[in-house]
């Protein structure tokens, strides 16, 4: 029988304290929680309470966290509270006892990579201790050697660096874009040079649920792809603050859902998109459906509730929650990270309907595990993958196909590292027949 439990998840502190063996569903909502119990007879919820710093280093301190809760939407917030008490009819018994264990991850959880190819320098986006680590292009972790130390590090309160999804380097100035996916609804940007906890050079409100961005400096445009009102919001480059975009790819004619990676071909003016098919419209009761995962095509410069040019979906493409896309400028390839596929597939250009990848990296030998992230270098004729599994950045030749070593390996924690994957974790349930914590993402 299971008295108690502590969580510590994704950067925030969270404790969950069951008493009776009690199976509790327990939605987090944006606050660090402490949750009591009854200590005797039939486990009944006394109060709910904000969670005390446990001291981790490698997470946000709350002195830093509560600073920033006018920002944050969580429930408490709301409410403007910061304590909330729910008593039985008995009597009020809190619990403030530590937890009999953690379940948590300390090592970077890489979701997103970039490279800047003039600087010899790789960006990685870490979700779960809320930074951006840049690395020397050239890094290599060898068997037996010690997790990669990063040059720099981007982390802290005023950096707003939180559930970031997604970086991004400006090609023609070397400044780091970074994508909030969560509860600061924001993009913001630093110099190239940015580190420690710096204030964003400048910042951007977006669409909750922005995902994915890139820019086009071409037409000085920056394109972002939002989940859920699945769209694409594309802005002038330099937008900061309230600026509304400049255009919307928005509508059921579209076929985005729940869109994901993005990326644009500028020299055959083509933005791709991908969807896991999570369809849904609030506004319309049982209209809720799952279709396969695709990738939509679409006219660089569309704009509202327009068609695509083509569709690639279906079972030969192999799509499995895809993450990000990039764009080889010279051939046209279109290389996705596949997430649960455990791959990068690539495809050409202008393939559509149910394609085969032409290339697909896989396999024991390659070192991918969730790979979220990927990055062209055309420049030197790699592709990069940031995995999400292993907190690890690995980088192939440009045409490696099959089960591929990877060339270099930045790594940030042990071998064989097995990240615990939680994502952002909003709710968790004890079953006391099998003793198993389900978690979901």
């Amino acid at each position: 029988m299971l008295s108690g439990m502590g969580l510590r998840l994704h950067g925030r502190t969270r404790t969950l304290v069951l008493g009776g063996g009690l199976a509790f569903a327990a939605a987090l909502l944006g606050l660090s929680w402490v949750v009591h119990f009854h200590s005797r007879g039939s486990a009944r919820l006394i109060s709910i309470e904000e969670a005390p710093d446990l001291g981790d280093s490698c997470y946000r301190p709350a002195s830093a966290s509560l600073a920033r809760r006018d920002s944050q939407r969580g429930l408490f917030a709301e409410f403007g509270e910061d304590t909330v008490h729910a008593q039985d009819a008995s009597s009020t018994v809190s619990l403030a006892r530590p937890p009999v264990r953690d379940i948590l991850d300390t090592a970077p959880i890489y979701s997103s990579v970039g490279v800047d190819v003039e600087r010899n320098e790789v960006f990685l986006q870490d979700s779960n201790t809320w930074s951006v680590r840049v690395f020397s292009r050239m890094d290599n972790a060898k068997p037996g050697a010690p997790p990669t130390e990063p040059r720099r590090v981007i982390s802290g309160p005023k950096s707003d660096v939180q559930f970031n999804s997604c970086v991004y380097i400006d090609p023609a100035n070397g400044d780091v874009y970074s994508v909030e996916n969560d509860i600061g609804d924001s993009i913001v940007t630093f110099p190239h040079d940015a580190t420690g906890d710096p204030e964003p050079k400048t910042k951007l409100k977006i669409t909750h649920r922005g995902f994915a961005m890139m820019l086009d400096n071409e037409n000085q445009e920056l394109f972002l792809s939002v989940q859920y009102p699945p769209q694409v919001a594309v802005y002038r480059k330099g937008a900061s603050g309230d600026e509304k975009p400049k255009r919307l790819i928005i509508g059921n004619k579209t076929r985005l859902s729940d869109s994901h990676g993005l990326a644009i071909d500028t020299r055959n003016k083509l933005l791709f998109v991908n969807n896991w098919g999570n369809i849904s419209d609030w506004q319309v009761p049982g209209s809720g459906r799952f279709e396969p995962p695709s990738i939509t095509v679409f006219a660089l410069n569309a704009d509202g509730n327009t068609a695509p040019l083509r569709v690639i979906q279906g079972p030969k493409t192999q799509l499995d929650w895809p993450g990000a896309m990039s764009v080889d400028p010279g051939s046209g390839d279109l290389y996705v990270a596949n997430d649960m596929g455990q791959s990068l597939i690539v495809f050409h250009g202008k393939d559509e309907g149910d394609a085969a990848p032409a290339r697909v990296v896989k396999g024991a030998r390659t070192g991918l595990s969730y790979p979220t992230g990927v990055f062209v270098d055309a420049v030197h004729k790699e592709v990069w993958a940031s995995n999400l599994g292993n907190s690890t950045a690995t980088v192939y030749p440009l045409m490696a196909n099959g089960d591929v070593a990877p060339l270099r390996i930045i790594r940030s924690a042990e071998e064989n590292k097995a990240s615990l994957k939680f994502g952002k974790t909003q709710a968790l349930v004890y079953d006391p027949i099998r003793e198993q914590i389900l978690v979901p993402n």
